[in-house]
């Protein structure tokens, strides 16, 4: 239940002939606190409910708590959230051992591309793709939650 992701942002399109899967994703959230968040997501023809604790001073690490709900349940949850909805198509590209999780953003959003990696530990090694940009890991604004909020087209 603990999440240890890093987060990047992306250089290029090299990502998208590479990716294995892709998905579109919305979500809202029904509590978009830092301290404790609560998303409803829609991936695919799935539903998703979310909490999420304080990130840690690095902001690699916080606790997750994940489970599927019924689309349709996740749908009715979906109105009931905060102004400001995420839209996005993930794609998930292999890279040596890891899975990075490449995110296009729609919307108010759009423009914006961010990767993200999940860890087993803060201080696991990992292969950076040519396409790979800076990391932003410890920068709150490219938090989903404060994304929804506070969009990018705005800053």
């Amino acid at each position: 239940m603990k999440e240890i992701e890093r987060k990047f942002l992306v250089k290029s399109d090299d990502f998208v002939k590479e990716s294995t899967c892709i998905n579109r994703i919305v979500q809202g959230y029904l509590n978009s606190a830092p301290e404790r968040t609560v998303r409803v997501r829609i991936k695919s023809n799935k539903g998703y409910i979310t909490v999420k604790g304080k990130s840690s001073a690095n902001g690699i690490s916080r606790f997750e708590w994940e489970k599927e709900i019924d689309v349709h349940e996740a749908d009715a949850l979906l109105v009931l959230c905060e102004e400001g909805m995420i839209d996005k198509t993930r794609y998930e590209v292999m890279v040596g051992i890891h899975v990075f999780e490449v995110d296009v953003f729609e919307g108010e959003n759009k423009g914006l591309v961010l990767a993200e990696l999940e860890l087993k530990s803060e201080d696991e090694e990992f292969e950076k793709p040519e396409w790979l940009g800076e990391e932003v890991t410890q920068d709150p604004r490219y938090y989903n939650s404060y994304l929804s909020q506070h969009p990018y087209a705005t800053w």
